[in-house]
């Protein structure tokens, strides 16, 4: 109790004192009852309020008595709870800066408080981690299981999960003791679930992610398109994957990883028509081109009707590459070398950089002009090193006449080169030529 607080109270009880002795000095108090207490062979007589009154002041009196006593050992408390709290914000103070092993010092010192212990063993694992010391942070990681085992639990699920070790982070989480899960525990449980390859679980707490609030409404959107495309191609049959897409929202269904996930895994089952048509649809609806590239991609069938869906959508996106790449690897497939050659030189002029130059080599490779696919295998290499890709050069007697020039290829005949030396002459060890 404060000081005033405690004045404020004897002044009352001095107060009530005055006013109960004046109306104890009264004669007719009998009335009220008589209280007889008999110890050692004597009788003491005395009325009720008499009796009341005394009462009430030894109460009082031990009451001040104790509060004398145990004054210096609160005090001791109060300094001890104030220096385990200057402890604890010095030591998070020192974490922000870096000061690692000073904030591990601090943190620990500061846990002596029962009232401050998880925390600042919750930071002191942190200080430990961030400085590489596996044993200390593994040695606060158990003392912070005596005060908070839900803390310890998601400090080491994080770890888990940092180590690539999903299947353990989530039988850590799903320890009894520890349930229900704060909203922190429900988001590395459902991100455990979906790096271990069960998706489809973590798509099911959803509902409680978003009710908890821990991630804002844009990552929650994000993550359930992440996770709706993780389970679509997991489905493990095409039985499992139309249960999965009737359960996607119809909503999230167009979105380009959605769709092109379920697209994938549809035709790696062998259902082409529903993949085709799904990304129709998608496409109808909202144009992507990671979705056109994908639907030029697929090995399905169906390939006059995509062309023709292809050619439509150039009549409105004339100017995406990834069309004109799609439009030249499904005429490829259809064995369309020169409509094949014409929408893939314009794609590579358009920029659709190494994933054209691919499809042209391969054109080119199956056309028996290896040199040409060669060459354009190696300019898909630069570009995905950073580099500038080069002209290609179609050397003497290939045919140089029977193919037009194009804005990225330049046909340019050449004669071939005599070798510098004879690779068959004996060299020393660094390479040179012996002297004869």
């Amino acid at each position: 109790m404060k000081p005033l607080q405690s004045l404020v109270v004897l002044l009352l009880a001095v107060a009530i004192g005055v006013v109960a002795a004046q109306w104890l000095g009264t004669d007719d108090l009998n009335r009220y009852g008589e209280v007889i207490l008999r110890y050692g062979g004597y009788d003491y007589h005395s009325n009720l309020p008499k009796v009341a009154l005394l009462t009430v002041i030894a109460v009082l009196v031990l009451w001040l008595l104790w509060s004398l006593i145990a004054a210096p050992f609160r005090a001791w408390g109060r300094y001890r709870r104030k220096q385990g709290r200057v402890r604890l914000i010095d030591g998070l103070q020192a974490y922000e800066h870096g000061q690692w092993q000073r904030a591990e010092k601090l943190l620990d010192g500061a846990a002596k408080d029962p009232e401050l212990s998880a925390v600042a063993l919750a930071n002191a694992v942190r200080s430990a981690q961030a400085r590489a010391d596996a044993s200390a942070g593994e040695a606060l990681l158990q003392r912070l299981g005596e005060s908070d085992a839900t803390l310890q639990a998601l400090l080491r699920a994080e770890q888990l999960l940092a180590r690539d070790l999903p299947v353990d982070a989530i039988n850590v989480l799903d320890v009894a003791a520890i349930q229900p899960l704060p909203p922190r525990g429900l988001w590395l449980r459902t991100e455990a679930l979906a790096r271990a390859g069960r998706a489809h679980e973590a798509y099911g707490q959803l509902g409680a992610l978003r009710q908890s609030k821990v991630l804002p409404a844009e990552s929650n959107s994000e993550l359930e398109a992440r996770l709706a495309a993780q389970a679509l191609l997991e489905a493990a049959d095409v039985n499992a994957l139309a249960a999965q897409w009737e359960a996607t929202p119809k909503a999230l269904r167009p979105t380009p990883d959605v769709v092109g996930a379920y697209a994938s895994r549809a035709v790696a089952l062998n259902w082409d028509e529903p993949a085709l048509l799904a990304l129709e649809h998608a496409l109808d609806q909202r144009w992507d081109d990671e979705l056109v590239a994908l639907y030029g991609r697929l090995p399905a069938e169906r390939l006059a009707t995509r062309q023709a869906n292809l050619q439509r959508w150039r009549n409105v996106h004339d100017d995406s590459a990834a069309l004109r790449l799609a439009q030249g690897r499904v005429a490829l497939a259809q064995q369309q070398w020169d409509a094949a050659d014409t929408f893939l030189h314009e794609a590579i002029a358009s920029g659709a950089g190494a994933p054209a130059w691919e499809a042209l080599g391969e054109l080119f490779a199956q056309r028996g002009e290896h040199a040409l696919a060669a060459q354009c295998l190696a300019n898909a290499l630069r570009l995905q090193r950073g580099e500038d890709s080069v002209a290609l050069v179609r050397t003497a007697g290939a045919g140089a006449d029977e193919v037009p020039p194009r804005a990225t290829v330049e046909d340019l005949p050449t004669v071939p080169q005599p070798p510098v030396y004879n690779a068959n002459e004996e060299r020393d060890e660094f390479g040179n030529p012996r002297l004869p």
